[in-house]
């Protein structure tokens, strides 16, 4: 299954293809090999890495974006493949043409799943959530009463302090939140692509300029997995120190896609459950299937991600 992230973090790394591996070399020595067909995303950050126009056509082949990050570790660019799917002008089509209703209606779906786990998240942490969980039953068609935005301003002072405050620009644990994130966005788009869906085409986020807003919508109700491997690594490093990320620390993060939620097909990964997501949504948009097919939480005994 395709659900490994490669993240190419030195400065001056060469990737290659060889024989259906990506090959990472550094000043001429071979550092490390993926088979192409485990991958799920290539993610860089390291000044000065060079690819060629070769690898971008494979890669593009095997429905895999290719993430460039920003020093504080959020996306500054993306490419992503433009074909590949049989039967992707039809359902592009549909997806083009989806009215306002439905769209609020799957929104609702989404927000109604990432508060849910919002909530799991903080009770397993010992921490109330009783009311953030009440809020689920309140979610309308689009979220026209804004309980996400509620629900957050609840959620991330009782998580992470009462001094936190989530802002993208910053680093530290804000820069886990990015570097996290930043994994799953490019799991979802490669879910997105996959399912011979358009990633510019959202549901409910209308950035200008951004390419992955469908990708943002349907990484919401993932993000809470994000926050909790976030609240164990502070919490292991204390209050008082200051949150640096390390090498460990970046290797947890990865391995979200990874981890077990309970679904009604049984235990699954969480890239899988991402595409199944994204294939329901094709359902949806062809008017073949109502709702979209979302996770349920983990068993509290499988919520340690990468350990």
């Amino acid at each position: 299954m395709q659900n490994r992230v490669v993240e190419i973090s030195s400065d001056g790394a060469f990737v290659s293809v060889s024989r259906g591996f990506l090959v990472v070399s550094i000043e001429g020595q071979e550092t490390g090999q993926v088979a192409i067909d485990d991958m799920c995303a290539l993610i860089i950050r390291g000044h000065g890495s060079s690819l060629s126009i070769n690898i971008c056509s494979r890669l593009a082949k095997a429905n895999i974006p290719v993430v460039i990050c920003q020093s504080n570790q959020s996306p500054a660019s993306v490419i992503w493949p433009v074909s590949g799917h049989f039967s992707q002008g039809l359902q592009m089509q549909a997806q083009a043409v989806a009215n306002k209703p439905l769209l609020n209606r799957l929104w609702a779906q989404l927000i109604k799943a990432k508060i849910d786990a919002q909530a799991f998240v903080l009770a397993n942490h010992d921490i109330n959530s009783n009311d953030i969980q009440e809020m689920t039953a309140r979610v309308k068609s689009g979220d026209r009463d804004n309980l996400e935005a509620q629900a957050a301003r609840r959620y991330w002072p009782r998580l992470l302090g009462k001094e936190f405050r989530r802002d993208r620009q910053t680093d530290n644990i804000n820069g886990a939140l990015n570097y996290g994130y930043t994994i799953l966005r490019a799991g979802v788009a490669r879910s997105i692509l996959a399912a011979g869906l358009h990633p510019s085409l959202a549901i409910h986020h209308q950035s200008r300029g951004d390419a992955l807003r469908l990708a943002d919508d349907l990484m919401e109700p993932f993000r809470p997995w994000v926050d909790n491997i976030v609240k164990q690594l502070s919490d292991e490093i204390g209050a008082k120190t200051e949150f640096v990320m390390e090498k460990d620390h970046k290797a947890r993060l990865v391995a979200v896609l990874s981890m077990d939620l309970q679904t009604k097909r049984g235990a699954s990964a969480i890239q899988t459950c991402m595409d199944r997501m994204a294939q329901s949504l094709v359902q949806v948009f062809l008017g073949e299937e109502k709702n979209l097919e979302l996770p349920q939480n983990p068993l509290p005994l499988v919520l340690v991600a990468g350990k």
